[in-house]
């Protein structure tokens, strides 16, 4: 499978490097960014998770002029502000701190927008929280791309983010508990809801490869899209660290987790590696690959 330059919504960090680190520097993030292009990954949307609102001030700002003053814009469209508006249940919050979880009123999405004016390209909110409907609806009018994860919502509840005006799934089948009601749960409402595109970490341990099957063929080719979740130490050697605000430990087959939640701290592959994984499935053409990894993102981000 050749390398088309995969397009990667979702990047926590790369080679040491964490975005949402309220001590990153302009120079580190280049750095990382250089780094993850150079691995084959031609354009990605830099993640900021559930922080203080000031946090996302400092660092979209930063990225958002780093972006400028080093001319990557085609490389770097936007980014992607996953949380704070998510659950702070167990299990939904991930590796988010469940304490800087914030209700998504209009006041907060129109604070969180000006941390970085014009370059939010998507915004994850949980489609169970209080106003996500009219939290959508402002996303939508700013001209974010609104995706909908990190939830215990219901059917009827994503039905509602979607009637709003939500476009998209993050990692769908994560971010959310390990034990959930065997026909009322997130995953099943989020494929039932056929207007949501699907995103999906297909690194091999997210989702196991029966999963990833099951979600491409039931939401169709084009409307699943690929990413890596990739954080801070993707590129680096086993071991533990910091990352997401926690500690982690990176395991010698790419596992990436935090043994005392019991849960994944994104992950530790970059979209050349998830790729290859899904390649490995055996069930998608070359042109199908393609779309999963770099058509359908180019396309909703309206670079194709």
């Amino acid at each position: 499978m050749n390398n088309p330059g995969w397009v990667d919504l979702q990047v926590n960090g790369h080679k040491g490097v964490d975005y949402s680190d309220p001590e990153l520097t302009t120079e580190d993030f280049i750095r990382s960014a250089e780094a993850l292009i150079a691995d084959g990954t031609e354009m990605f949307c830099p993640v900021i998770i559930t922080r203080p609102l000031e946090v996302f001030q400092r660092n979209g700002e930063l990225i958002q002029n780093a972006v400028a003053k080093y001319g990557l814009q085609k490389n770097i469209p936007g980014l992607h502000y996953e949380g704070p508006f998510i659950s702070n249940v167990p299990g939904a919050v991930g590796a988010h701190n469940p304490d800087w979880t914030l209700t998504p009123s209009v006041a907060n999405v129109d604070k969180l927008l000006a941390s970085a004016p014009g370059f939010v390209s998507i915004v994850t909110l949980g489609a169970d929280a209080e106003n996500a409907p009219e939290a959508v609806a402002r996303l939508k009018e700013c001209g974010v791309h609104v995706s909908v994860g990190h939830h215990m919502a219901n059917y009827a509840q994503v039905r509602a983010a979607a009637d709003a005006g939500a476009e998209l799934l993050t990692h769908l089948g994560n971010g959310c508990p390990n034990l959930l009601d065997r026909h009322n749960n997130p995953v099943w409402a989020g494929l039932a809801e056929e207007r949501l595109t699907a995103m999906i970490i297909t690194d091999g341990h997210h989702l196991p490869g029966e999963l990833v099957k099951i979600i491409v063929r039931t939401k169709g080719v084009d409307n699943v899209i690929v990413t890596s979740d990739a954080s801070s130490p993707t590129g680096l050697t086993p071991g533990k660290y910091v990352t997401l605000g926690v500690e982690a430990v990176l395991e010698a087959n790419g596992k990436l987790h935090i043994p005392e939640r019991k849960c994944l701290a994104g992950s530790a592959s970059t979209m050349a590696m998830c790729m290859a994984f899904l390649d490995s499935l055996d069930f998608l053409s070359c042109d199908e690959l393609r779309r999963l990894g770099r058509d359908n993102a180019l396309k909703l981000l309206g670079k194709l």
